[in-house]
């Protein structure tokens, strides 16, 4: 049985051409997670979507302007701490905050749950 506990769910809303420092905005925020050692980040990019604008992000054949989602995981206190960060780093687009419960799947290897290594 594993061991669920609560966290915290953050989403950061905007789109591929934002960036910081000429840098992919999605790639200075995943880097800075990783040097605050919070538990985990993901970035998707998304096929359309429109903001608060109502302008329509999608691939076009001369541009890119898809909407980027980074959906981040940890402990409140180092949500709360992350925050101010990324807040600073943004300068438009969507945050969303959400409470999660989590737990940490972490399987035993193929030969230990059967007593034989799978082969494919």
């Amino acid at each position: 049985m594993q061991s669920y506990q609560p966290a915290k769910l953050l989403r950061l809303h905007f789109t591929e051409r934002d960036r910081l420092h000429g840098k992919p905005l999605y790639e200075a925020i995943v880097e800075k997670c990783r040097e605050m050692k919070i538990a985990g980040a993901t970035v998707f990019r998304g096929l359309e979507g429109y903001g608060d604008t109502a302008e329509i992000h999608r691939s076009h054949m001369l541009t890119h302007d898809l909407p980027i989602v980074v959906q981040i995981v940890d402990s409140a206190e180092n949500i709360q701490r992350l925050l101010p960060v990324v807040e600073e780093m943004m300068d438009k687009g969507l945050i969303a905050i959400s409470d999660v419960t989590i737990a940490r799947i972490q399987s035993l290897p193929s030969r230990d749950r059967k007593g034989a290594v799978d082969t494919y």
